[in-house]
């Protein structure tokens, strides 16, 4: 009795989590963000070989990414967040290249589709930050039809952003029970979630690269529109923010490969295309 009852305290609360999450992503403006990653839509977007007329699922679109790329390409789009207000920057990027999307508000956990809605579904950066990584995963597989492609970039755990995300998480750290995003951006755990339904799988190692005046311009940028980097520096006591400041500087400043004009950082994902069985 004793064990079960352990199991029940020491369980994480998605739900909660999930709230939290919701306050970090909504904070800032990660449009000033996202839009810098537009370059991984499209790529993940030919990774997928998308066809014109296919049904298309971009699952935590964020700013609209994904969706953007897949529109462009004359699919039937339809872009999901549980963040309105992310949704409503991919809206005004559609209207403004003309691109036509439905976009909903949906939480990736719980996508409000029918079976086999989709023949393909796509997240860049959005699905690696569920809480419940299995459960968003037999989501998406259970809302594209069997021979429909799952395509996905992940930020891996060894790359910037991956250690990025373990610098935060020494001053502000994550809740318990609730596996790191990164984890997506890993071979074996995407062979977990997907292997046992997956015809093919296939992963590839790809570089985004971050390019700001200098580790200070990337820091004054992200403190102010990144949530997680917004939020981190809200969380911790003002006397613990130099300390803070001075770890991702550093990091920045080890990673930089554009010399002490500029600053040109390659940061590591995984690309992944999945067809389901």
């Amino acid at each position: 009795m004793s064990a079960v009852l352990e199991t029940q305290v020491t369980a994480p609360d998605f739900n909660a989590i999930k709230q939290r999450q919701h306050a970090t992503w909504a904070s800032g403006d990660y449009a000033v963000i996202g839009t810098t990653l537009q370059i991984v839509g499209e790529t993940l977007a030919e990774a997928a070989d998308l066809r014109a007329g296919e049904q298309v699922l971009d699952v935590a679109a964020g700013n609209g990414n994904a969706t953007l790329a897949a529109a462009r390409r004359f699919a039937d789009v339809t872009s999901t967040d549980y963040v309105e207000a992310l949704l409503d920057k991919a809206r005004v990027r559609a209207a403004a290249d003309g691109l036509t999307a439905q976009f909903q508000v949906a939480d990736a956990e719980r996508l409000p589709f029918d079976d086999a809605s989709f023949d393909v579904v796509m997240s860049t950066f959005g699905v690696m930050f569920t809480p419940d990584h299995a459960t968003a995963a037999s989501e998406m597989l259970r809302v594209v039809r069997p021979g429909g492609r799952i395509a996905l970039a992940s930020w891996t755990p060894g790359g910037f952003i991956g250690r990025l995300f373990k610098i935060i998480g020494a001053y502000v750290p994550p809740p318990q029970g609730v596996k790191s995003p990164s984890l997506w951006g890993t071979e074996p755990h995407i062979i977990e979630l997907f292997g046992t339904r997956a015809a093919q799988l296939r992963c590839e190692r790809r570089h985004f690269v971050f390019r700001y005046r200098s580790a200070a311009h990337w820091l004054e940028v992200f403190r102010a529109f990144y949530g997680p980097i917004h939020k981190a520096f809200g969380a911790v006591a003002p006397d613990v923010r130099p300390a803070l400041e001075r770890d991702i500087l550093a990091l920045l400043e080890e990673l930089n490969v554009g010399g002490p004009d500029a600053l040109v950082v390659p940061s590591e994902y995984l690309e992944v295309v999945i067809t389901r069985a």
